[in-house]
């Protein structure tokens, strides 16, 4: 990694993407969005404070743990503009989002408990698959992964038989009458 002298208070493009190992596009989009900032020479080149290098880094790192843009952004405009935010700067930042990546946790975890079983399953239903239907409320009265209005259904016809006249069998297998319809 390049040594950037302590004497240089601003960085180029090229120097920040070599010192933060980000691509020099990826800066140019982070700019974009307000995650970092420049200013521009008298030749109209970008140039970043020093401070861009534990943003950059910042971002990287929250990126990398699935923390939104926009909540990125949100953190980083609480931060002082004039000095390179410091150790209490940062652990402010990590405490409000504890709670979100402990959320995570969870939904990653339970991934990964039910993972295999899926794979081996193949089915992957929307009736009662824990991966693609999690923490379904509703599936005792309906089936889906999101929940639709109900039909008006006449009486005597079950709502899963086709529309072929004829009455869908039970969980036995052997066909319901009206009455237990």
């Amino acid at each position: 990694m390049p040594q950037i002298p302590e004497t240089i208070h601003e960085l180029t493009v090229g120097q920040l993407s070599a010192r933060s190992g980000a691509a020099v596009s990826a800066l140019h989009f982070y700019e974009a969005k307000g995650l970092i900032s420049s200013r521009r020479t008298s030749g109209n080149q970008r140039r970043y404070s020093r401070d861009a290098l534990r943003r950059v880094a910042f971002v990287r790192a929250a990126q990398r743990v699935g923390i939104p843009l926009a909540t990125i952004r949100d953190a980083l405009a609480e931060l002082p503009e004039e000095r390179t935010p410091n150790h209490d700067d940062w652990a402010r930042l990590s405490r409000a989002w504890r709670s979100e990546l402990d959320v995570r946790i969870q939904q990653l975890g339970r991934l990964r408990d039910h993972l295999t079983e899926c794979i081996g399953c193949g089915c992957l239903s929307l009736e009662t698959c824990v991966l693609s239907n999690p923490d379904d409320v509703f599936g005792d009265r309906m089936t889906g992964s999101s929940l639709l209005p109900e039909r008006l259904v006449p009486a005597g016809r079950d709502t899963a038989a086709p529309d072929t006249g004829e009455t869908a069998p039970d969980s036995a297998g052997t066909a319901a009458t009206e009455a237990g319809a």
